[in-house]
C-alpha cells in the first residue's frame, strides 16, 4: 500500500466501509427517514430507536478516538467557528421536505439503485447534479450570498461544539469535560434505546444501529491515519453522501483531470454492498416509476435533498450521525430543522397540497 498515491489508500478505505454501510442499510432496513415516517404514522419508534443507538455508538467511539489522541476531532469541519445558523435551518428544512417527497435520504437512494431500482438511479444522478450545483454552480450562488454570511463566530469559544458553547469548560480541563459529556450522553442514549422490550427483540435494528455508530467512527479514524500525508494530506472526514455523490458524477466525467477521494469511494461501496444484500435475499430487480406523477416527486425531492444536503454541510448520515459524533451544536441544529421538514414533507405528500397539510386533519395511521 506505501507505493499506492495517498487518495487511492483513502478511498479504497472508504469503499470498505462505505460497502458495510450499503449492505447493512439493505439488510437490516436502516434508513432515517423509513425511522421518522415509522414513528409519525404508525407509533413504530424501532427504527428510530436503532438511528439513535447508531449516533451514541458513532459519539461513543469518536470521542474515545479522541481522548486516545488518535484522532483530532477539533479538525473537523463540523466544529468550525462559524456558525453559520441560517443555512443549517433553511439547509435542514430543504433536505427533510425532498427526503420525503422522494421516500429516502441521500444515503437511500443510493440504496435503492444497488438493488436495481431505477427510481433510486435516478434520484441520486439527481442528488448528485444537485448538490455539486449548489456546491460550484448557480444554486450556489444563493448559498455564498444569501445564507452563509448570516452567522455567528464564535472564535472566542474556539469552535462551535456543545461543550464550548456552554462556556463551561476550557482550556486543560476541556477533554476530560468533553469526555464526560459524551458518556452521560451515551449512556441516556443506551438506556432509552434498550428500555423498549421491541426494540430489544429486532435483533436486526440493533444490530443496524452498532454497525452504522462503528463505521462512522472507522471513517474518521482512517481519514486521519492514511490521510496523513505529508506530501499529500487528505481531508480529515467521515460519511456523507451529498458532495460526495456530486464528486462522483465528476470523477467518472473528468477522470484523467480528477483525484478520488474518501467519498468517491464511500459511494461506490454503497452501491456494491447493497446490490450484495440484495442478491443475497434475493430482491434485486429493475423497479421501475408508476407514472409522471412519481417521476416529478423523485426528481423534485432528490435536487432539494441536493441543495439542502449541500447547505446543512451533510445528510442524515454526514450530519445526522457523523456531525453529531462531533458533539457539533450546529449539526444538532440541522438534524432537527431536517426532522421538522421531513415530517411537514410527509404530512403534504400524503394530504396532496400545502393548503391541506397545514389546515386538514391529523394524520392517523
Amino acid at each position: 500500500m506505501e507505493e499506492l498515491p495517498t487518495p487511492v489508500v483513502v478511498a479504497a478505505a472508504g469503499l470498505l466501509g462505505g460497502a458495510v454501510l450499503g449492505f447493512t442499510a439493505r439488510y437490516t432496513r436502516f434508513c432515517t427517514y423509513g425511522a421518522i415516517e415509522d414513528a409519525q404514522l404508525g407509533g413504530d419508534w424501532r427504527r428510530m430507536r436503532a438511528w439513535v443507538l447508531a449516533v451514541v455508538v458513532a459519539l461513543g467511539a469518536t470521542q474515545g478516538l479522541d481522548a486516545a489522541g488518535i484522532i483530532d476531532i477539533d479538525l473537523s469541519v463540523h466544529l468550525r467557528p462559524q456558525f453559520t445558523w441560517l443555512s443549517l435551518i433553511a439547509g435542514g428544512l430543504i433536505f427533510g421536505y425532498g427526503m420525503a417527497m422522494t421516500g429516502t435520504c441521500a444515503l437511500g437512494t443510493l440504496v435503492r439503485a444497488g438493488g436495481g431500482d431505477l427510481r433510486g438511479v435516478v434520484a441520486a444522478l439527481v442528488v448528485g447534479v444537485s448538490g455539486y450545483m449548489a456546491m460550484r454552480g448557480l444554486t450556489g450562488m444563493l448559498r455564498f450570498y444569501g445564507l452563509d454570511p448570516v452567522m455567528i463566530a464564535f472564535a472566542e469559544r474556539g469552535d462551535q461544539g456543545i461543550d464550548a458553547l456552554l462556556g463551561l469548560w476550557t482550556g486543560a480541563g476541556r477533554p476530560f469535560m468533553r469526555a464526560l459529556l459524551s458518556g452521560l450522553i451515551v449512556a441516556a442514549g443506551l438506556w432509552w434505546c434498550f428500555r423498549d422490550g421491541a426494540f430489544r427483540k429486532a435483533r436486526r435494528h440493533w444490530i443496524g444501529g452498532i454497525v452504522f455508530g462503528a463505521v462512522i467512527a472507522y471513517g474518521w479514524c482512517v481519514s486521519a491515519l492514511l490521510g496523513a500525508d505529508e506530501f499529500d494530506p487528505q481531508p480529515f472526514v467521515s460519511y456523507g453522501f451529498v458532495r460526495p455523490s456530486g464528486e462522483t458524477l465528476v470523477y467518472l466525467m473528468t477522470y484523467t483531470g480528477a483525484s478520488v477521494n474518501f467519498g468517491i469511494g464511500a459511494v461506490g461501496g454503497v452501491l456494491i454492498g447493497a446490490c450484495l444484500a440484495a442478491v443475497m435475499r434475493g430482491e434485486w430487480r429493475p423497479d421501475a416509476f408508476d407514472g409522471v406523477r412519481e417521476m416529478r416527486r423523485h426528481l423534485i425531492g432528490a435536487f432539494l435533498m441536493g441543495f439542502g444536503g449541500i447547505t446543512m454541510l451533510g445528510c442524515t448520515v454526514g450530519q445526522g450521525i457523523t456531525g453529531l459524533s462531533t458533539l457539533s451544536a450546529g449539526s444538532l441544529l440541522a438534524v432537527a430543522a431536517m426532522i421538522a421538514g421531513s415530517l411537514f414533507g410527509t404530512r403534504v405528500t400524503i394530504e396532496g397540497s400545502f393548503r391541506a397539510a397545514v389546515f386538514g386533519p391529523r394524520l392517523t395511521a
